[in-house]
């Protein structure tokens, strides 16, 4: 009786005890994923411990969850290769879908930072498919967030743009302060690398101020550096170190890699800026370092091209060119990783097969009240007979070919709509690919020629006044040459271009105007009535601007002006540019009208416009006025 009793309580423990360990590995887990945010170093050894119990105890889908949020934490720590290990693993073994899910998800993230973006959207794609099965909306936002910035990468702001909306829709419905913060702070990315760099700094500060109020300090560094680029964009130089620095102390603190070498370039670009060679270098090879510590390869990248820019600043040109080479390698080898046509096919592909799995729904459900139309048909014929039997019969032959009529209908709608995304995003990649080699083989070749010159007037000291002059002359037009390749390369990558972006450009140019003319003010003027929200083709966009800016480069060469004023209204329905200054004049009868003039003239005819000119002694002014509305957006 007593070893009976023995036994049984034996029995007791044994299952007490397998009971017990799974859940103390879940609580470990569960405290690591609430800390890791705040204290990554922490989560890990955290982690660790519980991994070493589920193994203990061969507790396979705990070893499996602990993996994967070991992954978590590694990535954003820089081990990236230690991290794509933990979470394939956990991938594999874990039988819960929500585990496999997540895997893929934080795989899709460090393909992302290795330049993999196709094999990043599969993951995603495979990870979305699951939460949307599950009705998790917080897990779908976070997916669209991730797909945004793939996009991102690739430059595709509008569909990256979509993507981040949607998230943000999701992340505002289920209250996620986390989530709100991230999407905006992409948003806010996006609108910086198009030159709204005012409404880039609202987004990043509020994104911040969420981070804050959470005490997570990767979302903070993040921020703090994103808001150091808006002020660097926006001119306020020591605004920008100051945060950069900051952002830097932060990434350190929990032991960030990848975000250490992003802040240290951000301050290498704005020392170059300033022309402070002596404290570059220290910057540079740091970042370098901690870019191929975490093997990121848009921090990799940047590195290169800062190697690159600082040796050309020291009219270093041979280093200088062998960095470039590097740096144009390196990027190519992360582009060739992913083919944006195939990308394309993968989301077309995975939303054909929703649109298939809705039709076979609807099949299936019109299938389940056909079958109950005929049981009640049946009692019917039975009991009215043989005329009306043949009456209802032909009726339901009309409703099922209409029925399939309407389906093929939509079927075709849908094959024409798929069909016309294909086109477009054919043309687009065409055009980013065009503007690429614009920008990585022509630029390139235009700035080696500029450094060339220059070498030339240091290295001969008997070079003769003309020769000299000449030399100054093809360098002043070959920097000219690279900003109006810029300015084309901007209107390539864009179908339609707002009224904002415009005014961003213009005033861009006008305050490029200032620094080189410091006896000359300029004053831009918008009347309240003009809607900012108004598109034109990438043509107009560009003839619009290069007619303000021959404008005002006439002013400041020949009219001797010390007042140029560029002024937008909105007359009825119609737009008018005009650009005044208060200088010499000239007289149209008898002045050789150039190229400029001329050039102004064809490209307003081009936009359906008129320009007019009105000259005197005491100043000049030009007026376009467009016959047209632009097409609204």
């Amino acid at each position: 009786m007593i070893r009976f009793l023995f036994c049984f309580v034996c029995i007791i423990f044994i299952e007490a005890n397998l009971f017990a360990q799974p859940k103390k590995i879940d609580s470990l887990n569960h405290y690591a994923v609430s800390i890791y945010k705040q204290s990554p170093q922490e989560a890990v050894k955290i982690l660790n411990q519980a991994l070493r119990l589920a193994q203990d105890g061969m507790y396979i889908p705990e070893i499996a969850k602990t993996k994967n949020n070991l992954g978590i934490v590694q990535r954003d720590l820089g081990a990236l290769e230690l991290a794509m290990s933990l979470s394939k693993e956990a991938f594999e073994a874990s039988p819960d879908s929500l585990v496999r899910a997540s895997a893929q998800n934080n795989l899709g993230v460090i393909n992302r930072k290795l330049g993999n973006y196709e094999d990043a959207l599969e993951n995603y794609i495979y990870a979305d498919r699951i939460y949307e099965k599950m009705g998790l909306e917080k897990e779908q936002a976070t997916v669209n967030n991730n797909i945004g910035m793939v996009y991102s990468m690739l430059q595709m702001n509008e569909k990256a743009v979509e993507y981040h909306e949607k998230a943000l829709t999701f992340f505002k419905k289920i209250a996620d302060k986390k989530g709100i913060s991230e999407a905006k702070n992409n948003i806010a990315i996006i609108h910086a690398s198009e030159g709204r760099f005012e409404e880039a700094l609202l987004y990043f500060k509020q994104s911040f101020a969420i981070e804050k109020s959470l005490d997570d300090k990767k979302g903070m560094a993040e921020s703090v550096n994103n808001i150091g680029g808006a002020y660097y964009y926006l001119g306020r130089i020591d605004s920008a170190v100051h945060y950069f620095k900051k952002s830097a102390m932060i990434e350190k603190s929990i032991g960030n890699f990848s975000g250490v070498s992003a802040s240290y370039n951000n301050i290498v670009q704005v020392l170059l800026d300033k022309n402070e060679l002596n404290e570059i270098e220290v910057y540079l090879d740091s970042a370098y370092q901690f870019a191929r510590q975490s093997q990121t390869a848009e921090d990799i990248e940047m590195s290169l091209l800062n190697y690159s820019d600082y040796y050309a600043a020291k009219k270093e040109i041979g280093p200088s060119f062998e960095y470039y080479k590097k740096y144009v390698a390196f990027k190519d080898s992360v582009l060739g990783k992913s083919n944006m046509e195939t990308l394309q096919e993968m989301e077309v592909k995975y939303d054909t097969e929703k649109k298939q799995n809705e039709i076979l729904q609807q099949r299936a459900q019109l299938a389940e009240k056909e079958m109950e139309v005929r049981r009640k048909n049946t009692f019917i014929f039975g009991s009215l007979g043989l005329v009306l039997v043949l009456g209802l019969l032909g009726y339901l032959l009309y409703n099922q070919q209409k029925l399939k009529n309407h389906q093929l209908q939509k079927e075709s709608e849908l094959k024409t709509a798929l069909a016309k995304i294909e086109t477009q995003n054919k043309l687009q990649e065409q055009r980013l690919r065009i503007s690429r080699d614009l920008h990585d083989n022509i630029g390139a070749q235009l700035t080696f020629i500029i450094s060339s010159i220059d070498n030339l007037k240091f290295g001969f000291t008997d070079i003769g006044e003309k020769l000299g002059n000449k030399l100054s002359a093809i360098s002043v037009f070959t920097s000219q040459t690279i900003y109006e390749l810029r300015d084309t390369i901007w209107a390539m990558n864009k179908e339609r271009i707002t009224f904002e972006d415009l005014q961003a450009r213009i005033a861009n140019f006008i305050e490029q105007a200032k620094n080189a003319s410091e006896n000359t003010e300029f004053s831009f003027n918008i009347e309240e009535s003009v809607d900012e929200t108004h598109v034109f083709s990438s043509v107009e966009g560009m003839n619009i601007y290069r007619i303000i800016q021959e404008a005002v480069n006439n002013s400041l060469k020949y009219a001797l002006a010390d007042e140029i004023e560029v002024n937008i209204s909105k007359e009825g329905e119609q737009y008018q540019i005009e650009i005044a200054d208060n200088g010499k004049g000239f007289n149209l009868e008898t002045i050789d009208m150039g190229n400029g003039l001329n050039n102004m003239k064809k490209r307003a005819r081009e936009i359906d416009g008129t320009l007019e000119v009105q000259t005197s002694k005491n100043g000049t002014s030009i007026l376009l006025r467009l016959a047209k509305p632009f097409t609204e957006g």
